[in-house]
């Protein structure tokens, strides 16, 4: 059986939400539910991980028990820390400094920014963001369709998109929706209106 220590040499308990790769015990610990439940989990393919070359050891990546969790309705809280990780996709550097200034000074959120659709794409899989806020009109490539994009990853499905933009017609407007956004804002925007979109969504 898989081990099942969550817990250092001093008996201190370990700080799960900086670990990358996690035991079954530690997955159970997390989740709230028995080592059987995740090993019966893993075993079947609904939990997605890893063998230890040699051993019976099963071995759980964290993007992946992320989406378990979210896929279970199981709080994430434990594993993906206090921060609420914000992805800004804009090519207007004013309102970047925007961004920087309201949320980067605000110590509940972790915050980078991409200019161009493709960095976008890198970041959101390497950042994990829970927030996307982004543009429509980007240098490369439309913001409807970046948010298509990273809406096919499975791992990415509880994420927010907030769509920024000048548009004003209806259709547009339900376009973006269509595409995958949560809400649309319309720019000029009012940031504290905004501010309360980004509570609303991350539920905070």
């Amino acid at each position: 059986m898989d081990t099942n220590r969550t817990s250092g040499n001093n008996g201190d308990s370990t700080d799960l939400s900086t670990k990358h790769v996690f035991t079954t015990g530690e997955a159970a610990a997390i989740c709230k539910i028995s080592q059987q439940t995740i090993i019966r989990c893993f075993d079947n393919g609904r939990l997605g991980g890893f063998r230890i070359p040699g051993s019976r050891f099963r071995r759980i990546p964290r993007d992946e028990l992320t989406r378990f969790m979210r896929q279970n309705n199981i709080p994430a809280d434990h594993i993906k820390g206090s921060h609420k990780r914000v992805l800004v996709v804009e090519d207007d550097e004013t309102i970047i400094e925007l961004f920087r200034d309201v949320l980067g000074t605000d110590e509940r959120f972790l915050v980078k920014t991409a200019a161009t659709g493709y960095d976008a794409g890198v970041l959101t899989e390497q950042f994990k963001p829970d927030l996307m806020i982004l543009d429509y009109m980007l240098p490369d490539i439309n913001g409807n369709v970046v948010c298509k994009t990273v809406r096919k990853s499975e791992q990415l499905s509880s994420m927010k998109v907030i769509i920024v933009s000048g548009v004003v017609n209806r259709d547009e407007i339900a376009g973006l929706l269509e595409a995958g956004a949560d809400d649309f804002i319309q720019k000029p925007f009012n940031i504290s209106k905004l501010l309360d979109r980004v509570y609303t969504l991350l539920e905070m």
